[in-house]
């Protein structure tokens, strides 16, 4: 079989794409625009066509659903549902039970990432009442978010990726609750898994360590003070400062002098104005220990009393496409610029011994930060970081509550009964919250996660040029002669299993765009249906349980549980059969092949 020229630039143009995602050091957006400009340089894609992405419908829903979520999380309705669920009393059984399905019902109307970010420090707040580690909790809510967008079409972006894939193939979309059948049945057994089985999966190590006090207590944290003129310490050599420290349950772990830090053998070195001293221990033993020595936290302003009346502390996790993902302290000028100042930084549960301020952040880090606190919540919603203890950091509109539900009821009812394009009706709800003050206007772009519309803007003009050239049918054509003589059964779930397999590495959107045409180009192939082969990519590109990368969730978690790349397995790997167990045949019971 011969290749055409456009089909040899796309095949080589997506292994490309999927190699950079791979590798993760080039964020996915930028990958994805730059794979379309090439595509429009060599002609593969025609210039009028270049940008449609950017227009289309499945573009549009998801940035909508993601103002939609703001608002529903600012009129405090979550937290309306969550007061209910909090308990210290009730068995972890029935905990993660209750907040799994509270986490599935609300990932099915609303973005699955908010929904983990909303009743992450409902979780956090009872592991604390029961004095049992989060690690044992997190893990689940963030698999059962995952399961609970399978529901809905706005559950989830995938769903959206392939509702417009069937108009394209049959003329009709799929409708809001068309997935239901399929995608309830999955999150419902995905929850009770999780609930009876799968936190009893986790290491041992992990559920043993106390994550909540190294959260709650702040242990472990990193920071650096500054010797003052006066300060109680100057002239004394670093070993003689010990002593003091230790009373105070602070260790110091080295001088940084000129900017260089000076070896850890320099203990005989006096200590100086102007050295940074570099301390590990709980933020009150630190600010204590700094008070008695006389210094001051590194970068903050002297007119600003760091941890006083008017001062609060801020437990945040730093998630995938955060302001300060990829940057340091100092290259935003934290301090400088909004007066609020890092004071450490936790990374799986692991303590970094250097200069913190410096230290270039990851998604999942762990952040201690203070300031103003008027001002810190504006600041944490700067960062584009998720707190991870209320302690007033949401502003919530809770007079407001029912106010919300109901514009979002009845845009849910009228894109449902076909009264209203659901593009249409999610955008009437969006206008509705910013005019009742649910959502601000400066909220209304922070909202739109940029980096998923930028990818999928990009990456639809790529994958309709990819099915129009016939390369996706080139792949189908090859599923097809390799599982020959097999059932049509069979076809789907290695299609399953392939598309599943992409979706733990690579992001679930970038998956389901280039997944969807094959899976209509193999159904054409056998003749058959192409609903049930989309539903199979649907619910397929939804399940990344196997590493913290597959999915924004799981990369949310993987600093407040503490948890290590390969912990996620042991519970994902076993509810990925299942989901593929319970899915199949679901698939082929709701969505006939003929």
């Amino acid at each position: 079989m011969e290749l055409t020229i456009d089909q040899i630039v796309l095949f080589l143009l997506i292994v490309g794409v999927f190699a950079l995602l791979l590798w993760g050091r080039v964020r996915y957006d930028i990958v994805a625009f730059a794979a379309l400009i090439i595509t429009i340089i060599t002609g593969v894609i025609p210039v009028e066509q270049a940008f449609a992405g950017f227009g289309h419908p499945a573009t549009v829903i998801i940035a909508l659903v993601l103002v939609v979520s703001r608002g529903l999380s600012n009129s405090g309705a979550v937290e309306f549902i969550a007061r209910f669920v909090v308990s210290g009393s009730r068995t972890i059984t029935m905990h993660i039970g209750l907040m799994s399905g509270v986490g599935a019902a609300l990932s099915a109307l609303m973005n699955n990432v908010a929904a983990l970010a909303l009743l992450m420090p409902v979780d956090g707040e009872a592991a604390k009442r029961a004095d049992r580690s989060p690690a044992l909790t997190l893990m689940p809510l963030s698999f059962a978010t995952i399961l609970g967008g399978m529901v809905t079409l706005i559950g989830t972006p995938p769903n959206i990726v392939v509702a417009t894939f069937r108009n394209d193939a049959l003329g009709e979309p799929f409708r809001m609750f068309d997935f239901a059948a399929v995608g309830g049945v999955v999150a419902i057994v995905g929850v009770v898994f999780v609930a009876l089985f799968g936190w009893r999966l986790l290491p041992v190590e992990l559920v043993k360590r106390d994550a909540r006090k190294e959260l709650q207590d702040l242990a472990g944290y990193v920071s650096e003070a500054i010797v003052l003129q006066g300060s109680n310490i100057v002239g004394e050599s670093l070993r003689e400062v010990f002593p003091l420290a230790e009373d105070h349950d602070v260790a110091i772990l080295g001088l940084v002098r000129n900017g260089r830090r000076l070896p850890g053998s320099a203990r005989r070195e006096k200590v100086s104005v102007g050295d940074f001293v570099v301390m590990e221990g709980a933020a009150t033993a630190m600010e204590t220990f700094i008070g008695t020595a006389g210094l001051e936290f590194a970068g903050t302003d002297q007119n600003i009393e760091m941890l006083g009346e008017s001062q609060s502390l801020a437990e945040v996790v730093v998630p995938e496409g955060a302001r300060i993902e990829g940057r340091s302290a100092m290259d935003m000028r934290l301090a400088y610029r909004q007066g609020v100042m890092l004071l450490g930084v936790l990374r799986q549960g692991t303590p970094f011994r250097d200069r913190v301020r410096k230290l270039p952040l990851r998604a999942g880090d762990v952040l201690l930060l203070s300031g103003p606190e008027d001002r810190l919540p504006d600041v944490v919603m700067w960062l584009g970081c998720l707190p991870l203890a209320d302690r007033g950091l949401r502003l919530l509109q809770r007079k407001k509550t029912w106010l919300a539900i109901g514009f979002f009821g009845l845009a849910i009812l009228a894109a449902s009964t076909g009264v209203v394009y659901l593009p249409v009706a999610l955008g009437a709800a969006a206008v509705l919250y910013v005019l009742f003050g649910l959502v601000r206007p400066a909220e209304l772009y922070e909202s739109v996660e940029w980096p998923i519309i930028i990818l999928l803007g990009s990456m639809i003009p790529i994958g309709a040029a990819f099915e129009s050239s016939g390369g996706a049918a080139l792949i189908a054509q090859l599923i097809v002669d390799g599982t020959e003589g097999f059932p049509v059964f069979v076809v789907l779930l290695t299609l399953m299993v392939v598309t599943m397999t992409l979706s733990d590495v690579l992001n679930n959107v970038a998956t389901a765009l280039i997944a969807a045409p094959i899976a209509v180009d193999i159904a054409f192939s056998l003749g058959v249906s192409p609903d049930p082969f989309l539903m199979a990519v649907a619910v397929a590109a939804s399940c990344a349980f196997l590493t913290p990368i597959g999915h924004k969730n799981n990369t949310i978690i993987l600093g407040p549980g503490g948890y290590r790349f390969g912990d996620y397995w042991r519970m994902g790997l076993p509810l990925e059969i299942l989901v593929v167990v319970v899915a199949l045949p679901m698939i082929l019971l709701v969505w006939p092949l003929y």
